[in-house]
């Protein structure tokens, strides 16, 4: 999300977006850079994304069928107004959360919450910070990804939120600048995917609708928005569009929101830039035809905020719900609001897909329990004070606006938990780890070690890199209650054992770094590197990293303390990955640590870790590569000349990360899956069973025709603005302000002849969708088609725990060497055996087949391997 307020040239109201343009796209990858499939190796700025209508109806299908019984008699009862009231916000900072939509106070339905983030409750105080996205995958842990999901959504929901806006797959993480890849969890789609439907069960559980985002390659912040890229000096006219051909969406970038969508998430929030040179948000293929149609999506798609570009338009082509409401922040001027009443009125939008659009989010609200589980809202996006406007951009309203509910329970335990579980250990020389706390005189070294010299929350939505970094920038932050920092930790556990501690965190005072780093028994340097969402500048970063160093001149520190002092330990902040030069061959430099963005408990994390309390078992979610041309792509950081959109092309394909890496024969400095522990482990007895199923068969038939609701009456002067109304200025309202349609409308060219697309307004039963029928696309997919079992032996003398990760060879010409398709997290004592265990399903062992539009299980071989990590592969065997 982007939330800050910026202006441009508002689209028409009807513009639809399934257009194209031609320009020449200079290659945005490295010349290296791996692309064998020649289905992306032909992307050019001309691509283009097909148009799909009619926008599909939600069915009820698979666990939504109660909802939507519940749903569609409450949506019976509502006049068309209160029905464009549901889908349209009130506009940005109209109310008290970040995004509300309009209330149907007659019947008692209040203004439904939308809340950042993904870390926590954000613009609040007294809630938690939780551990990033990236940090959840790094844990390869299933329950621990439930429980923080849970526990999020609870705090949600005691601070008054209807909707989490979270978690992310988007972006995926196509390349390791991007700036807010933190929020998600990893390169791989298959991590992605498990820690999302985890993550998305735990919120939604809480009593919380869970939102899948950035939907779809929303994988750069540089020129995901003119306006904003106008505020640093480049001159575009349109969002960035991201041209992906279909194979590759499918395999890679579809894949987590496929899992999100089969874990029944409630909404789905459509992304800034453009796909194929159509905006997500009014992109009729992407929302209508893959969303709703293959995968079979039953809740609501709402709009990134701001992102919406057109009104009838994006209506027909799938959008659900506006947000925040007004086409730029604080003008009071919407795309839909009155003007949807507008075009539902004169049938340019049929009134069976306002309809849905209701029933959709309406049912969301059923399935999680939201008729049981509302709590009023009790806090204020803009401001901290107790009292104030609830209207604040009106200064409206003066009343109650802070209760400052305290909703974090015990949640700082498993916060804790999470930061010591995703801490990858990467180096440990004559295992200098774990330390005992006596050591003769310990040495920390680091900006990152220490504070924020203005406090946690001393630099607005955390855009500075001031102190330790337990949180990264943009809409996906919140407010620290505290910081434990790393240099607190440490000291209190050296005290404890009566030891002798110093510190310096200024990492330029280098004669005293040097004087101290000489008498050091053992140096730990803490260095880091942030990143965020690109409305914010940090150090020249848009967002988006620069470049894969360390900041703050960590990369000097290091040197400087490691020359002098024989035990020197890094420990790794970090958005993502980050160049460590020679540092693993470094004889002084006896271990190294990657502990991510750890939240509020980020110091007792790390302790427990350095102190032997917990034994890491964390694996890297991504690559840590010698060079940043090594990964294969990059971002696009200056427009494309001669185009009025930048244009960026996934020519490489599947291969990101690990897999461009195998592709070109890169050995990495360390790999994917990668991660050591206190103990030793031994991998033995592969076995792998095959399971009966039956044949794979493409979904056939028809759809039942749109759901018939009563029609509401034509008679304009039923929905003029009620006199009994005080009308609160800049608000967005669904009602009419004259009996004359055309001069009612925000827009003059809602009635355009030959606007509306062929079969928009269709709502006759529609062919299904052969790699559909079930959430999450067609339910055979699922099917198990072999089981795979190993030992895995603990054969050191602690209590470890071990990720172990099976991968698949494909076999295709095409196919990356390997993929990830499972894992397990074991704890296992010592000289003791773990069963490990993974199915593999029919997905799992399948591609996308662009002729047939279905998956196919080639006729390649299919190698499985099970090992310690992508690169250390220690057993394998044939699928029959």
């Amino acid at each position: 999300m982007w939330l800050t307020p910026l202006l441009f040239v508002a689209a028409s109201f009807v513009q639809a977006q399934d257009g194209n343009t031609t320009a020449l796209f200079p290659n945005a990858t490295y010349p290296g850079a791996v692309s064998p499939d020649p289905a992306a190796a032909e992307l050019t700025a001309g691509t283009t994304s097909p148009p799909f209508y009619p926008s599909p109806w939600g069915s009820g299908s698979g666990s939504w069928a109660d909802a939507y019984t519940k749903a569609r008699a409450f949506v019976s009862q509502l006049t068309l107004i209160e029905k464009v009231n549901l889908t349209t916000g009130v506009g940005w900072e109209g109310e008290r959360c970040v995004g509300q939509n309009g209330a149907v106070p007659r019947l008692g339905f209040r203004s439904m919450c939308m809340q950042d983030a993904p870390m926590g409750v954000r613009d609040t105080d007294f809630n938690s910070v939780f551990p990033a996205g990236v940090n959840v995958a790094a844990t390869f842990d299933r329950g621990l990804a439930y429980a923080r999901g849970q526990a999020m959504g609870a705090e949600h929901r005691g601070k008054g939120v209807d909707v989490q806006l979270g978690p992310v797959a988007g972006p995926l993480g196509r390349s390791p600048e991007g700036g807010r890849n933190w929020e998600g969890f990893s390169p791989d789609p298959v991590l992605t995917g498990i820690m999302m439907a985890q993550t998305i069960e735990g919120i939604q559980n809480a009593g919380v609708i869970a939102c899948a985002k950035h939907y779809i390659g929303n994988e750069q912040e540089h020129f995901r928005q003119a306006p904003e890229a106008a505020g640093f000096n480049f001159t575009i006219t349109d969002s960035l569009s991201s041209n992906i051909d279909d194979k590759t969406l499918h395999e890679l970038y579809l894949w987590p929101f496929a899992d999100a969508v089969r874990a029944n998430v409630g909404s789905v929030m459509c992304s800034y830039n453009q796909i194929n040179n159509s905006y997500g948000c009014q992109n009729s293929y992407l929302l209508n035809y893959l969303l709703k149609g293959e995968l079979d999506f039953q809740g609501f798609v709402m709009s990134d905020w701001q992102a919406q570009h057109s009104g009838v338009g994006s209506a027909l082509a799938g959008l659900d719900m506006s947000m925040p409401g007004d086409v730029l922040f604080d003008t009071g001027t919407t795309f839909w609001g009155t003007n949807l009443t507008v075009a539902v009125l004169n049938d340019t939008v049929p009134e069976w897909r306002l309809n849905d659009m209701a029933i959709r989010i309406i049912a969301a609200w059923y399935l999680v329990g939201r008729d049981n589980t509302s709590i009023p809202i009790n806090f204020d996006s803009w401001t901290l004070d107790t009292y104030g406007y609830q209207h604040f951009v009106a200064n409206e309203g003066y009343g109650l606006i802070n209760e400052h509910v305290d909703v974090r329970a015990e949640h700082g335990k498993l916060i804790r938990q999470i930061g010591s579980a995703s801490t990858v250990l990467l180096k440990n020389t004559n295992n200098a780890l774990p330390l005992t706390g006596k050591e003769k005189l310990t040495a920390i070294f680091g900006n990152d070690a220490g504070g924020n010299p203005n406090g946690p929350n001393g630099c607005s939505d955390r855009g500075c890199d001031n102190g330790t970094l337990g949180m990264a920038w943009g809409s996906g932050s919140a407010n620290f209650p505290y910081l434990v920092t790393p240099e607190t930790a440490i000291q209190n556990e050296v005290l404890n054992n009566m030891g002798a501690v110093e510190s310096i965190t200024d990492n330029f005072a280098s004669t005293q770094i040097a004087s101290l780093a000489g008498r050091a028994s053992v140096a730990l340097v803490f260095v880091n590197a942030d990143s965020g969402e690109g409305f914010i500048n940090v150090d020249g970063n848009i967002g988006d990293r620069n470049n894969l160093t360390l900041w703050q001149g960590g990369d000097t520190l290091i040197q400087n303390v490691s020359a002098l002092c024989n035990n020197t330990i890094v420990v790794v902040h970090s958005v993502g990955p980050v160049l460590l030069g020679n540092y693993s061959e470094n004889p002084n430099i006896t271990a190294i640590l990657w502990a991510g963005v750890p939240g509020e408990q980020s110091g007792n994390s790390i302790a427990d870790v350095l102190y032997g309390r917990v034994n890491p078992g964390a694996k890297l979610p991504f690559t840590l590569a010698a060079t940043r041309e090594d990964y294969g792509t990059d971002l696009l950081y200056l427009p494309n000349e001669g185009t009025d959109a930048p244009q960026v092309s996934f020519t490489e394909g599947v291969f990101i990360d690990y897999r461009s890496l195998d592709e070109a024969e890169i050995q990495p400095v360390y790999e994917f899956g990668y991660g050591l522990s206190y103990t030793t482990f031994t991998y033995s007895k592969l076995q792998v069973t095959r399971r009966d199923t039956g044949p794979y068969l493409s979904t056939t038939g028809l759809t039942s025709a749109a759901p018939s609701l009563a029609s509401s009456p034509k008679n304009t002067s039923g929905y003029l603005f009620p006199s009994n109304i005080t009308r609160i200025p800049l608000y967005i309202y669904p009602y009419l302000n004259s009996t004359d349609l055309e001069t009612s409308a925000n827009e003059t060219d809602y009635d355009l002849p030959g606007f509306v697309p062929a079969g928009g307004q269709d709502g006759s039963p529609q062919p299904r969708i052969a790699a559909g029928g079930a959430p999450g696309g067609n339910p055979q997919l699922y099917d198990v088609l072999y089981q795979v079992d190993a030992s895995i032996t603990n054969t050191g003398s602690v209590t470890g725990e071990e990720v172990a990760q099976l991968y698949i060879s494909l076999g295709g010409p095409y196919d990356p060497k390997v993929v990830l398709r499972g894992f397990q997290r074991l704890s296992i004592q010592p000289n003791m055996t773990a069963n490990f265990h993974v199915d593999i399903t029919r997905r799992d062992i399948s591609n996308w087949d662009t002729a047939t539009q279905n998956w196919v299980i080639s006729n390649y071989t299919k190698t499985i391997y099970v090992g310690s990590s992508s690169r250390k592969l220690l057993l394998n065997s044939t699928l029959s």
